[in-house]
């Protein structure tokens, strides 16, 4: 497991220890704890906020939060920065069994900080007012926040989720050509679209079998559990050096099973879960694809309105008519709106050209450091399985040698 306060530097770029000369602000979702009863169950988090920031309340504030309180801010941040990709939050479980499991818990935990992290070490997004009220507010502040929203945020999270899903199914069938809106074509943005939607096919069959290892892995562990008490069960029944050596081979295979376990945790951790949360920041980023599309639609179809009006408007000039006035009003009207809207545009072009910069920079600095994880992980288990079984050898020689001989 990544110590948490490496994990914090690695996502935000910031150190806690920072001087207080460089602005820096760092985040910790820490001490998860089950609130309610029932249905109405939920987890509650800690968040503690460490900054020098001029506008914050104080160098430190720790506050309350529930998934819910997540789910706001993204959606807040979606809303109002156009262009910049948002971090994707984990998936909210409906299945009982596995949405108060530890397991579980852990790697909701360490996905929400990871989430808040890249939020405060964005160099826009860490200006937002929401981020503040959310690192800031007490929670029946938080509470209140929530419930005052309009329109999409008053919208539960599953049917939040919902939206953002249709979101990318529309803009999964733009690319698949099942629908034929008005689409900007630039060879620049094909590329981008093309290598995002490459990476997402890419990230989610590489994390399939990152699973699959963490089962394998799980699964070895468990049998070597279950083997080791069978063995050592035989070795009782012998009273002569070989029941000795089958309850050291016990007692060996459970050690191993154990170390097996723990580095099936390690793998799903390090490995499983950042691979996942690229597969969902990919999704993040079709998502403001297709926020890019809509902009660009608007463009176009306030140019096509515009060319309209101009035929009425000079039609009206040549025989002078009286609603020649009120004409040229929509016009210049529609013409702010249209400019407006190529301004709007323009800007989310110029962001996302910007954001897709800093994607691959993290994106490499966080893949690098999970594929270092898995590969230190995996030798370090297998150096613990070479060595147990090593030390075992003398013993079964030994023993062998010791066998009587029938020939």
């Amino acid at each position: 497991m990544i110590p948490q306060q490496q994990w914090n530097s690695v996502v935000s770029g910031q150190s806690p220890r920072s001087p207080s000369s460089q602005p820096f602000i760092s985040v910790s979702v820490t001490d998860p704890a089950k609130m309610g009863n029932g249905v109405q169950s939920y987890i509650s988090y800690k968040v503690i906020t460490k900054t020098n920031f001029s506008d914050y309340q104080g160098p430190e504030k720790i506050v309350i939060r529930r998934y819910n309180d997540f789910v706001w801010l993204r959606e807040r941040l979606f809303d109002k920065y156009k262009g910049i990709f948002i971090p994707p939050l984990p998936e909210k479980s409906t299945v009982e069994k596995f949405r108060f499991s530890a397991e579980f818990i852990e790697m909701r935990r360490q996905a929400l900080d990871t989430f808040v992290n890249r939020i405060a070490s964005h160099h826009e997004l860490q200006k937002s007012d929401d981020l503040r009220v959310f690192l800031q507010a007490d929670e029946l502040s938080m509470e209140m926040a929530r419930s005052q929203e309009i329109g999409i945020f008053k919208k539960k999270p599953a049917e939040l989720m919902q939206i953002f899903k249709d979101v990318q199914s529309k803009v999964t069938d733009v690319v698949l050509g099942k629908e034929k809106p008005v689409e900007e074509s630039s060879p620049e943005y094909e590329k981008m679209k093309h290598y995002i939607f490459e990476l997402e096919e890419h990230l989610a069959e590489a994390q399939k079998h990152a699973y699959r290892l963490v089962k394998r892995h799980k699964e070895l562990g468990q049998s070597l559990s279950d083997f080791g008490k069978a063995v050592k069960l035989l070795g009782d029944c012998e009273d002569n050096a070989l029941g000795k050596v089958f309850s050291e081979l016990g007692a060996k295979s459970e050690m191993l099973s154990i170390k097996m376990q723990k580095e099936a945790h390690h793998l799903l951790m390090n490995f499983e879960e950042p691979l996942k949360d690229y597969v969902r920041a990919v999704q993040s980023i079709k998502a403001t694809i297709a926020e890019r599309g809509n902009a660009f639609k608007q463009q176009c179809e306030l140019t096509e309105t515009m060319k309209l009006k101009e035929i009425d408007l000079n039609k009206y000039r040549l025989i002078r008519s009286i609603k020649q006035a009120e004409a040229e009003h929509e016009y210049e009207m529609l013409q702010a709106e249209s400019e407006e809207a190529t301004r709007r545009f323009e800007m989310i072009v110029r962001i996302m050209n910007d954001e897709m910069v800093r994607f691959q920079e993290q994106k490499t600095l966080d893949m690098g450091l999970a594929i270092h994880e898995f590969a230190k992980g995996q030798a370090r288990l297998a150096n613990g399985i070479a060595d147990a079984w090593r030390s075992l050898l003398p013993k079964l020689e030994a023993c062998s040698s010791q066998t009587p001989n029938h020939q």
